[in-house]
């Protein structure tokens, strides 16, 4: 187990290779008189200060204990607070469910990076630092992940890993494949599974394992689709309480990418299947919670502690009636009615799992939404969250608000947007936290967020790799934010 976890400590810091290269500025910076939560869960330092030198903290701590060096600028930042940069894990900046629909694929077929990089850069704008893409066009990603680390471009930091590993990725309805040429859809599902998609159900764990381990040289992470995501019994991505893999399948999987020093994470829509992928040693699961009518066993929730398994949240903002459910111990428990389709534990579940002590992660799902799309669905909207009225840039202030109404502490909401992400990912050495030597990704609110959570949206400034961000210029090139695009008039030309 050690080899393992020191082959994924190695993966980590290969990740930030290209982010450790950037050119930096050499300019020193010392912020002075805020109070500091640095994102390992203690007190808060009073009257502190943090410097930076080019991209990484220098130094921070209480003021009397911290030296600042000759000729740095400073910064005064008395009445503030400030906190590691936040950190998504879960985003798909190539938007679902834009991508879902023809139309919004054939007008933007040559312009997915620079979808890509606008979602970036509006998640920059509201202070997540770093960001995890867990489905979209891989190569479209990974072209805008080298152009932020390389400081090419602004962004929030990106990490990819492609497809779902097994999901057939755009075309899956007959309705839509009957309104595509096949040429145009075989374009576009090839620029998303790279030869990951559903042929590797049919494979045994021997070619699996080799597949899988060419496919983790070219990602950051490996997601995989453990189930279905879906009702329809012959549709493609399939129904989210069936196994679309083996154990045996699995195991294979989870030792490839582990040889190649990233973590692999689910995708997944039931209790059974979630035993099943802790048992084959999976690090975390996304919308870890979201198991429809089906409740999390109590041998998994003792395995997830004993294994250091994480989860992905996915939550929106709870209802009055939800809330009391909370509080009074509402639940169908154990013996309820499992199966049914019109009970539901993913509220009951995400209690257990906090309870149990399972540290959780900021995961919103999010992206931009195109403006077409987001009429379609009508004033509800869909973006992440599961189909919460909202995109990047609003997601992740809703999750936070969400963790708040099923029990989380403000701090605890806190070291789930910073350091449980770091650390699942394992770039903790670097990222999470506000700790001298590491990279200094800073948010500074004008409010106490352990106060009230609903103060991260009193943002001040966000800093990036040392340097302070310009938030008003973001996105650089508006695209599916742009006015043309939301009043586009009778016809909508861009």
């Amino acid at each position: 187990m050690q080899n393992v976890m020191r082959t994924l400590v190695q993966g980590g810091l290969l990740l930030l290779a290209a982010i450790v290269a950037q050119t930096a500025t050499a300019e020193i910076r010392a912020y002075v008189g805020g109070t500091i939560i640095d994102g390992n869960g203690g007190t808060p330092i009073q009257n502190g200060v943090l410097v930076t030198d080019g991209t990484r903290i220098q130094a921070v701590g209480r003021a009397r204990d911290v030296t600042i060096p000759e000729g740095a600028e400073r910064i005064d930042v008395r009445g503030k607070y400030l906190l590691p940069g936040l950190m998504d894990a879960n985003v798909h900046y190539f938007p679902w469910p834009s991508w879902t629909y023809i139309e919004f694929l054939a007008r933007y077929e040559d312009r997915f990076e620079e979808i890509i990089e606008e979602g970036a850069q509006i998640a920059l704008k509201y202070g997540v630092t770093s960001s995890f893409d867990s489905m979209g066009p891989l190569d479209d990603l990974v072209a805008v992940r080298d152009r932020i680390n390389a400081g090419e471009t602004k962004g929030s930091r990106l990490f990819v890993a492609g497809n779902i590993v097994g999901f057939r990725a755009v075309f899956t309805e007959p309705e839509t494949i009957a309104a595509a040429s096949t040429p145009f859809m075989d374009r576009i599902n090839a620029r998303f599974e790279i030869n990951m998609g559903p042929e590797l159900n049919w494979m045994s764990p021997e070619r699996i394992y080799e597949e899988m381990t060419e496919y983790a040289q070219r990602v950051d992470f490996v997601k995989v689709g453990v189930t279905g995501d879906g009702e329809p019994i012959n549709s493609e991505v399939g129904q989210r309480h069936i196994l679309r893999f083996t154990p045996e399948q699995l195991r294979a999987m989870v030792r490839a990418v582990h040889e190649q020093g990233k973590i692999i994470q689910s995708h997944h829509g039931s209790a059974e299947s979630l035993q099943v992928l802790v048992e084959a040693g999976f690090d975390m699961a996304q919308h870890c919670a979201h198991m429809s009518s089906s409740r999390v066993y109590q041998r998994t929730l003792d395995l997830m502690v004993e294994q250091g398994f994480y989860c992905g949240t996915q939550w929106a903002p709870l209802s009055d009636e939800d809330q009391a459910r909370i509080r009074n111990r509402d639940f169908h428990g154990p013996d309820g009615p499992i199966g049914d389709p019109n009970v539901k534990y993913d509220l009951e579940n995400a209690v257990l799992m906090l309870e149990a002590g399972i540290p959780h992660l900021m995961s919103t799902d999010t992206g931009t939404i195109d403006p077409d799309v987001s009429a379609d669905w009508g004033p509800s909207g869909l973006g992440g969250l599961g189909g919460g009225a909202s995109g990047v840039g609003e997601d992740h202030f809703l999750n936070m608000r969400a963790m708040l109404h099923r029990g989380m502490t403000p701090m605890q909401i806190v070291q789930a947007a910073t350091r449980n992400v770091a650390s699942v990912y394992r770039l903790l050495d670097d990222l999470g936290t506000l700790e001298t030597g590491k990279i200094a990704d800073v948010l500074i609110l004008d409010a106490n967020p352990l106060d009230d959570i609903e103060n991260m949206r009193r943002i001040s400034m966000v800093i990036q790799n040392g340097a302070p961000v310009d938030r008003e210029a973001l996105p650089l090139n508006p695209i599916l934010t742009s006015e043309a695009a939301r009043n586009p008039g009778p016809i909508r030309r861009h």
